[in-house]
């Protein structure tokens, strides 16, 4: 997606917001290439796959037995919700206009995207629900800081508002015409800040808010089929080659090397996370490989269309330390009831998928003459790269304070005790795991 910047959607604002007016007229001079269209449409599909079934299936098996089907709902639901806020609002916030802040509001309900408008080689349709599919996972990702215990409408109200005021802006300031975070030069590719970080820091801002699980740290709350979370991870697996080697947006060398270090660090961080955890508890776990094969895809997300073998290599081994670190001593050490890691894995993982990026970005990789990252010699890409960690960190840690207050004034955050202690599958949907 770092190539986005790079596209002429628009020779000029003016034209493009008059042939918006106009239904059925091309936008752009890009020409259609068959190829990178029917990639990007399977990149598509293989992004949603990974929130339904995969993040769902993931997070649903980890849970206990009595609130499954709550977490189900909630990921579903959150893409059915995610789809109609980011044809409303959403990607013109984030795509509708050059800004150093937001795209503007000229593409409210897709204004303007006819089926011959252009977005590069590909139909601007197929670009835009691309970024939907990232738009959808985002906030799905956020459910599993506060599985067992969120009422399902604070659920639904928090997700439209987060993204329209958190997510759609990020998304603008790293891959947007004039993003301010993409202008600093900031590397992300497939968005280890945008949706990595963002969700990571929500997650565990929202698990802080909302408040512990009853009776957590005293009560048993293991997974509770973990065969689901096996399928959930594996789907998430084949489905992260839409989302990093999709991000190169063409069916060409880029997304082919994306796809060959993404297999590589999710490799890596899974076999880390795996023997850091034989090694001090005595046994590998099921649960440890899955997470750590997905801290690793977290890692390498916004490195993957710029670094090499090694590179990738290093990321892993680095991601599946880390995020195992994140995941259980400081977890422990501060007291958070994030129920499903998701700051341990995808804030933590991010972070440090960001800042690795800009040690081992290369130009052997990205094809260009100058140097890119630390191993090409330019020192200097470490800035940028911490400028965006911190600019994604500060903005989603305020503001989703802001909303989920918000929320809590309007329908409340929390269910009842009586509710958590029974069934939120039974009490909340009237419906129960046979």
């Amino acid at each position: 997606m770092q190539s986005f910047r790079n596209l002429k959607r628009l020779p000029a604002l003016l034209a493009g917001m008059a042939l918006c007016l106009v239904p059925g007229a091309a936008r752009a001079a890009d020409k259609l290439d068959s190829g990178d269209t029917a990639w990007m449409l399977t990149a598509t599909a293989l992004v949603l796959l990974m929130t339904i079934p995969g993040l769902a299936l993931f997070y649903g098996g980890m849970v206990r037995k009595k609130n499954v089907l709550s977490v189900l709902m909630q990921v579903f639901a959150v893409c059915c919700v995610a789809s109609i806020v980011w044809v409303v609002i959403g990607y013109s916030i984030a795509f509708g206009g050059d800004g150093p802040y937001i795209g503007g509001f000229s593409q409210l309900f897709l204004a303007g995207i006819a089926p011959e408008s252009m977005s590069g080689s590909i139909p601007e349709s197929v670009f835009a629900m691309f970024q939907m599919t990232f738009a959808i996972i985002t906030p799905a990702l956020i459910v599993g800081a506060f599985v067992d215990r969120m009422k399902f409408s604070a659920m639904l109200l928090f997700t439209v508002i987060w993204l329209i005021v958190v997510y759609a802006p990020i998304c603008h300031w790293v891959w947007g015409s004039g993003g301010w975070i993409g202008g600093l030069g900031a590397l992300d590719f497939a968005g280890g800040t945008v949706v990595h970080i963002n969700s990571g820091v929500a997650a565990l801002v929202a698990a802080i808010v909302v408040g512990k699980r009853l009776n957590y740290g005293r009560e048993n709350m293991a997974p509770h089929n973990l065969t689901l979370s096996v399928i959930g991870a594996s789907l998430l697996w084949v489905g992260w080659f839409g989302f990093n080697a999709g991000s190169a947006l063409t069916a060409g060398t880029g997304a082919g090397f994306a796809m060959l270090v993404t297999q590589l660090a999710t490799a890596v961080a899974a076999l880390a996370w795996t023997f850091a955890e034989w090694m001090q508890r005595g046994k590998p776990s099921v649960l440890g490989i899955v997470s750590g094969a997905v801290a690793g895809m977290v890692a390498i997300t916004p490195a993957s269309g710029f670094v090499g073998v090694l590179g990738a290599i290093v990321i892993g081994f680095a991601a599946g330390l880390v995020c195992y670190w994140a995941s259980t001593s400081l977890k422990h050490k501060l007291g958070y009831d994030d129920s499903l890691d998701v700051f341990g894995i995808h804030g933590v993982g991010g972070i440090v998928g960001a800042l690795l990026t800009g040690v081992f970005a290369t130009r052997f990789v990205t094809g260009g003459e100058d140097a890119v990252g630390w191993v090409d010699g330019n020192f200097a890409q470490i800035l940028p790269q911490i400028y965006g960690v911190l600019a994604t960190i500060v903005w989603t840690g305020v503001l989703t304070i802001v909303i989920l207050v918000v929320v809590r004034a309007i329908t409340g955050l929390r269910v009842s005790e009586e509710i958590e202690r029974g069934s939120l599958d039974l009490e909340l949907h009237g419906e129960t795991v046979q």
